[in-house]
């Protein structure tokens, strides 16, 4: 299966605060808030969420083509991701602009703080898909992930003009995006992607309900955290899948680019849509164990160890036949 990810290639400095930030929040005072947290860790890592995607798609042995724009700071992060099994040759270099930033305080429940600097991803919007399509020889699927907005409508007016299907993630940029414009992101997609809290959002800016909005894309994917995912396929029962039990909860951070990564190697595998969610689920689990969104250890038998443990013995054979991971170095 052919796969290009597009989205926002940056680096993580990820940081945890010990204490809750609603601790901090006094009530009536919202809106004057002044407040610096004094946090005790801090971790840079490698991320953006395309290239989140990306890397885990290749560590698995998909081999995608990521499509994005960083600076001339990004040599030895586009080297790390070619060992990883990332094609970087649609990467755009900007001449001007660092790679973008992504700076993110996570408290001790869970809740997070961020900030994202864009810098060279605002130079994704002057990137055309079809020749890298060409190089290819075509494309199963485009994921538009979270990039530089211009660059996301840009891309999915580009796949249905084209007749590329796509698969829509605007995850945290719908805060940014108004209804038209997710309107324009979203109409057609092969698959939509987004958390439970998005998707409400999505259908509040676009006046769409659940059910129109199921009209106008083939799957939907719908995560809930800790309670699960739902997909809901046009003209099919919907699935419900359970993530597997952590090992613990060391940072969210790439939690939900783990598994989009995931479910679209089951898509590409073609083990059906319950397959492909647990498939998610279990990478997730993963990166939500491990500080960092491409530090976790994508070990064969000990993957499918657990994956047999979670969802049992006939899932993890229907997805062993293709799990052949990536080891870099």
């Amino acid at each position: 299966m052919k796969i290009i990810v597009t989205g926002s290639i940056a680096t993580d400095h990820l940081m945890v605060y010990p204490g809750k930030f609603t601790d901090a929040l006094v009530g009536d005072q919202l809106e004057n808030v002044s407040l610096s947290f004094l946090v005790d860790e801090l971790a840079i890592r490698r991320g953006g969420a395309g290239a989140n995607i990306a890397f885990n798609l290749g560590c698995i042995g998909l081999s995608p083509m990521l499509v994005g724009a960083v600076g001339k700071d990004f040599a030895e992060y586009g080297d790390w991701l070619e060992r990883h099994g990332v094609d970087i040759s649609g990467v755009h270099l900007s001449d001007l602009k660092h790679t973008a930033r992504f700076l993110c305080t996570t408290d001790s429940a869970q809740n997070q703080i961020a900030s994202f600097y864009t810098g060279a991803m605002s130079e994704a919007r002057n990137i055309e898909l079809a020749p890298h399509v060409d190089r290819l020889g075509g494309v199963d699927v485009v994921l538009i992930g979270p990039n530089d907005p211009v660059a996301m409508l840009r891309h999915s007016d580009e796949c249905r003009d084209r007749g590329y299907p796509f698969a829509a993630d605007p995850s945290q940029q719908l805060a940014l995006m108004d209804g038209g414009d997710i309107k324009q992101l979203v109409e057609g997609a092969t698959y939509l992607f987004t958390n439970a809290y998005e998707r409400g959002l999505l259908e509040q800016k676009t006046g769409w309900s659940s059910a129109e909005v199921q009209q106008r894309v083939e799957v939907s994917v719908m995560t809930r955290g800790g309670d699960g995912v739902t997909v809901q396929r046009k003209g099919e029962p919907e699935v419900f899948v359970k993530p597997p039990q952590e090992v613990s909860k060391s940072d969210p951070t790439g939690v939900g680019d783990a598994f989009r990564a995931g479910f679209l190697a089951g898509m590409a595998w073609g083990v059906g849509d319950e397959r492909a969610a647990q498939m998610g689920c279990m990478l997730a689990t993963l990166v939500i164990e491990t500080v960092g969104t491409q530090e976790h250890d994508l070990d064969g038998p000990a993957f499918l160890a657990r994956f047999s443990e979670a969802y049992g013995p006939a899932s993890a054979a229907d997805v062993a036949e293709h799990f052949k991971p990536v080891k870099g170095s």
